[in-house]
Order: C-alpha cells, then sequence, then structure tokens
C-alpha cells in the first residue's frame, strides 16, 4: 500500500469519527411531551386573555396582582394540564378581535356563549351559568316561589330584560312591577314598594351582601335557569379550528370539578351559592 493510499484511509476513519462524535455532540431539538395512550396531545402552554375591571370574575386587587374566579379558573386549567399559564390583560372590546388574530389561545373572561360569538369564535362547555333569583324582604313571610304561589305579589324587575320577558311568560298573575334600571328596581325593595326583586343572581348577591341592601333582604327560592332566557352558560372561548385545546379545556374542566378544586374557588369568591 502506498503511502498516499495510507493517509487517506485514516483520514476517512478520523472523518467518520469525527462525524460521529458531532452527532453526539449536537443539541437535540426540544419536543413537546408526549401523551399517554388514549389522552389527548399535551400543550407546554396556554395562553389566557381576560380583562381587568370585573370583579369577583377577573380584576386588579389591592397589592395590583391580577386576581378573581376566571383568572383562578384558569390556573387550575394549567395546572391540571401540566401547561404554563400565560394570563394577558385586553380592553373587553380588543379580546376576542386578539383571540382570532392568533395573539392568545384562549379567552377567559365570562362571554356568554350565544349563537352570536359562536359564528366567531368556539367555547369550552359552560365553567358556570348565570341564573335569575328572587330576593324579597327579610320581614315577607315564607312564600312558595312559584307562579301560583307569587299570586297577587308585587315583583319588582327591569325593564326590557330578560328578567322581564320570563316574568311576563311564567308569572301572569303577580303584579310584575318594571322599572328603568335594576338600581330602580332594588330601591323598590328597600322601601318596600315591591314585595319581592327578579334580577341576575350574581349581581342580587354582591348587591344583597353590600351596603345598598341596608341588610334589608334576601334571596329566596332556587335559581331559574332556562336556555330560552338566560343563556347557554359561560366558557372559555377558542378558536373555530382549535378542536384539540377545546378538548384539552373540557378535559380539565371536568377533572376540576371531580377533584373539589372548582367548588374551592367557588365558595371563595361565592359565599352566598347563587349557582
Amino acid at each position: 500500500m502506498s503511502l498516499s493510499q495510507t493517509m487517506r484511509g485514516v483520514s476517512i476513519f478520523f472523518g467518520a469519527l469525527l462525524a460521529c462524535g458531532l452527532g453526539l455532540l449536537l443539541p437535540v431539538a426540544a419536543q413537546p411531551p408526549e401523551s399517554e395512550p388514549g389522552e389527548p396531545p399535551k400543550r407546554v402552554a396556554i395562553r389566557f386573555l381576560t380583562e381587568s375591571d370585573f370583579p369577583p370574575f377577573n380584576y386588579i386587587d389591592e397589592d395590583n396582582a391580577l386576581t378573581g374566579f376566571n383568572v383562578d379558573i384558569a390556573r387550575a386549567i394549567c395546572l391540571d394540564l401540566n401547561a404554563a399559564c400565560d394570563i394577558q390583560v385586553r380592553p373587553w372590546a380588543d379580546l376576542l378581535p386578539a383571540l382570532k388574530k392568533g395573539e392568545a389561545d384562549a379567552v377567559i373572561a365570562s362571554h356568554t356563549a350565544n349563537p352570536s360569538l359562536l359564528k366567531q369564535v368556539d367555547f369550552s362547555d359552560p365553567y358556570y351559568f348565570t341564573p335569575a333569583r328572587f330576593a324579597a324582604r327579610r320581614s315577607l313571610s315564607e312564600l312558595d316561589i312559584t307562579p301560583e304561589g307569587l299570586e297577587g305579589m308585587r315583583i319588582g324587575v327591569a325593564k326590557r330584560t330578560a328578567h322581564e320577558a320570563y316574568l311576563r311568560a311564567f308569572f301572569r298573575d303577580s303584579s310584575i312591577r318594571a322599572f328603568e334600571t335594576p338600581e330602580l328596581a332594588r330601591d323598590a325593595l328597600v322601601t318596600g314598594a315591591v314585595d319581592l326583586l327578579f334580577d341576575d343572581g350574581v349581581s342580587l348577591a354582591f348587591w344583597l351582601n353590600g351596603t345598598a341592601s341596608k341588610a334589608c333582604c334576601e334571596l329566596r327560592g332556587g335559581p331559574f335557569a332556562e336556555p330560552k332566557y338566560f343563556g347557554d352558560g359561560i366558557g372559555i372561548a377558542v378558536k373555530r379550528e382549535d378542536t384539540q385545546l377545546k378538548g384539552l379545556i373540557d378535559t380539565a374542566l371536568r377533572r376540576i370539578r371531580q377533584s373539589g378544586r372548582y367548588e374551592e374557588l367557588l365558595l371563595r369568591y361565592f359565599p352566598l351559592r347563587v349557582f
């Protein structure tokens, strides 16, 4: 064998060895976590949007931190899915447009999954409802909160609302007193101008716990949640084509309920159970 042939063989050997060594040293690109068989694909991170002026659902607290029921539900979802959670604040009007532009993965800001919005985005399964409730003066005797039980009773309600429409459809034998605003209807209950008030259960609960009610009144009867009047519930908005994320969020919401975490958060923000 000639010297040139020997040198050529050595060069090939060391070249192959160097290539193998480099292959061992080159970093491997990070891959998303693999899913277990039968489980939906995983997400490394979920980018949520909300707004900051709707307590107790989403708001800035006294320590200048974003908090609220919606915010904690988003964090619980991320924890359940073992995903990083990025929650950013935008003005209400910018939330869904930002989602559709791809600037976020989901919006959690108490949007109702109504037909109009469903043309633009998709929604998770509902994670809470906003039922209607009756409130009555504490001095009022016990009543059967049914159309028959409230026959002849004076019921205050805000004009041109789903609550007024519901009363006129089902409580026709009651004396329905419609007011221009919910605040005027509440004032009428405080002063005794009406016997009961029919309104959104969440806002009623906060009014009853606040100073404006003067501790006059209490919730009576159970929630009224007919979808025709009060909607199909509140969901988390996702892009229409992102069926994977919708499935992940639905699964996480189900597991959060089963674990008791949902009930814990609910009672933290709503000591008076309204939904």
